[in-house]
């Protein structure tokens, strides 16, 4: 099995994707007006209208963020990052912080409140991880 994307569903489909072009230095492709792609080299965010899910079941158009999923993303200095993420959002949840087990982390939320989070390992034992 392999995971392939991730699928965020938005009442605003242009301003999810003008976000994530910003937050991930990432040109979207629109394949329609209610479904557009963003893909790095080790995943692909695709951000779908409410409208795109009618074609599963009525009852799943009504949609907001979570705080129970964090898409997360490892960058190369977070603190760098956090300059340029606090220009596109306001909706920092957590300021660049080490954390116990060894990532130094930026949580903040897209547009329609889905938690991110940007970390580069600082640790030892982080930084071996994905080595």
């Amino acid at each position: 099995m392999k995971l392939t994307s991730l699928r965020i569903i938005t009442q605003d489909i242009k301003k999810s994707v003008g976000f994530y072009e910003k937050a991930m230095n990432a040109t979207g492709h629109w394949y329609t007006e209610d479904f557009a792609e963003l893909s790095t080299s080790t995943i692909t965010i695709a951000i779908g209208s409410t409208r795109t899910m009618k074609m599963f079941s009525e009852g799943l158009t009504a949609f907001s963020g979570t705080k129970s999923t964090i898409i997360e993303f490892m960058v190369k200095d977070v603190d760098t990052e956090y300059e340029r993420i606090k220009l596109i959002t306001s909706d920092i949840i957590q300021e660049p912080t080490t954390m116990p087990w060894g990532n130094r982390s930026l949580l903040f939320c897209d547009p329609d409140g889905n938690m991110i989070n940007f970390f580069t390992p600082v640790s030892a034992e982080a930084i071996q991880k994905f080595d």
